[in-house]
């Protein structure tokens, strides 16, 4: 069966700051601080569609949820979006079509589609951003949902780098089983990124105003390709080579780096293609490509 995607790519906007000041290395855990919000009771014979479910207590922190008909703790596997925006804007609702869409194709699988807490100069999205990750999964793994613990993550550019960050480093019970990553950075070491001061802040929104030159410890601390491991999900990747906020040589050093750990990886870069958007014939590819990999490796 053909599933046709639409390409919903939101533009990450580079954050950049005229302040400099130094910061210590960060080590996120999930925070567990905050009452985890009540759960009602899902007949699970029936399919539900709930919006705005609070999975913690600050107002940014929920999320959509499709629950399929008939599920099941040990069959229904779970598709988890993850928006861009820079890590300072964006919301779910920039996936509510690709949600519909992955309803409509694979109705047999939950959905969550989340918001997180977003990223300001004085409170950076960093570690809060990948707590919300772990504190999401934490509450979709209540009983009375009847969910499998296995994911596909989503994510589009802030959101690709944030479910890579989450799956490769933070995962430790591997319930990430892939993740699909549409224009995310990989790597801030990268000299694209570190011998060009147009990025020198576009980091502001995720670490704070603060600089490679002055932290490189950090800088390599949040970059997802420095923690895969043989044992790192499955992944496919999409890239434009002339996107202004993404350097080109991102793909190659992720994949080049998942080939290496031999992990199983799929990538296209896109040739005269910016941040997402991609042309009639692109998009056509890119959500064949998507439906491939689904089917392959995260259908029943």
């Amino acid at each position: 069966m053909k599933v046709v995607f639409q390409s919903i790519v939101p533009i990450f906007i580079l954050a950049v700051a005229l302040i400099a000041c130094k910061k210590e290395t960060i080590t996120p855990q999930p925070d567990d601080t905050n009452t985890p919000p009540a759960v009602a009771v899902y007949d699970s014979t029936q399919s539900y569609t709930l919006t705005d479910i609070s999975y913690g207590n600050d107002p940014q922190q929920k999320m959509d949820i499709y629950l399929p008909a008939n599920r099941s703790k040990d069959s229904t596997k779970v598709f988890i979006l993850i928006h861009g925006g820079g890590w300072s804007s964006g919301d779910k609702a920039d996936f509510v079509y690709f949600f519909n869409t992955l309803k409509l194709y694979y109705p047999h699988h939950a959905i969550v589609n989340i918001n997180y807490r977003l990223g300001t100069y004085l409170s950076p999205g960093y570690p809060k951003q990948i707590q919300d990750i772990q504190q999401a999964i934490n509450h979709i793994q209540h009983p009375n949902y009847q969910l499998e613990s296995e994911y596909f993550i989503f994510g589009n550019s802030a959101g690709g780098h944030l479910g890579m960050f989450y799956g490769y480093r933070y995962d430790t019970l591997h319930q990430v089983k892939a993740i699909c990553n549409t224009v995310g950075p990989a790597d801030f070491t990268d000299v694209s990124y570190t011998g060009n001061s147009v990025y020198d802040y576009a980091l502001s929104s995720f670490v704070g105003p603060i600089t490679y030159a002055q932290n490189p410890t950090l800088y390599a601390e949040v970059s997802p390709v420095k923690y895969i491991t043989a044992n790192s999900p499955k992944t496919i990747s999409f890239y434009g080579d002339n996107d202004p906020l993404i350097p080109a040589t991102q793909m190659g050093i992720l994949h080049n780096e998942l080939t290496t750990k031999g992990v199983y990886n799929e990538s296209t870069q896109y040739a005269g293609e910016g941040h997402g958007n991609w042309n009639q014939t692109n998009s056509n590819d890119y959500t064949a490509k998507i439906a491939n990999f689904i089917n392959q490796h995260f259908n029943y």
